[in-house]
């Protein structure tokens, strides 16, 4: 069963081509999400297969159908997993989960865009490549920084580096929506959200 749930729970990564027509919004057995950011969508013929084997319950559907010699099913567009997936608690250091962090803004000037990362200490200085001493950065500010110090080339942090935790990480994500969400999916998406008195 173990083997199961790590690939639910990676699968959504995989084939984002699948995703272009009629998606569905993958939650956990609590009805969350597994993952805000990238959102974890899965093809819908991966949801219909889901479901044929008992292994998620269709929360919505769209309004397209598939046929079979024997049936017709509404393609889902919320599926709940029967059985939880641990969410995992360390957060692994990729390029992504970096700029998700520091928020899709260089870390140096704030401006958002083309982002490179740079080593706040720099290697060449003895500086390790960890969450701790890497920031997403611009091109005009990492090419201004070089491999000088930050009191050498001028430049301040917007806020120290740190290892985010799992739970901020994927808070972090919701603030980022993808460019579609179908109208059945936003209750799910935001339902934990703290409410603005």
């Amino acid at each position: 069963m173990q083997a199961d749930n790590h690939e639910f729970r990676t699968d959504f990564v995989r084939s984002p081509g699948a995703l272009k027509q009629n998606p569905a919004l993958v939650l956990n057995a609590d009805y969350r999400p597994l993952s805000y950011y990238p959102l974890s969508l899965w093809s819908w013929q991966d949801a219909v297969k889901a479901a044929w084997l008992d292994r998620v319950d269709i929360v919505a559907e769209y309004e397209d159908e598939v046929h079979s010699p024997s049936t017709t099913i509404r393609i889902p567009s919320v599926v709940v997993l029967k059985d939880y997936v641990k969410p995992q608690k360390r957060v692994a250091f990729t390029r992504f989960n970096l700029f998700l962090r520091d928020e899709f803004r260089c870390q140096y000037c704030g401006s958002k865009g083309d982002l490179t990362f740079d080593h706040v200490v720099p290697r060449a200085s003895g500086g390790v490549t960890s969450w701790e001493n890497v920031v997403a950065a611009c091109a005009p500010c990492n090419l201004r920084k070089g491999s000088k110090s930050l009191r050498r080339a001028g430049l301040s942090l917007r806020k120290p580096p740190r290892r985010p935790a799992s739970e901020e990480l994927r808070n972090m994500g919701r603030r980022f929506p993808p460019n579609y969400l179908h109208a059945s999916w936003v209750d799910f998406l935001y339902w934990d959200a703290e409410l603005e008195a």
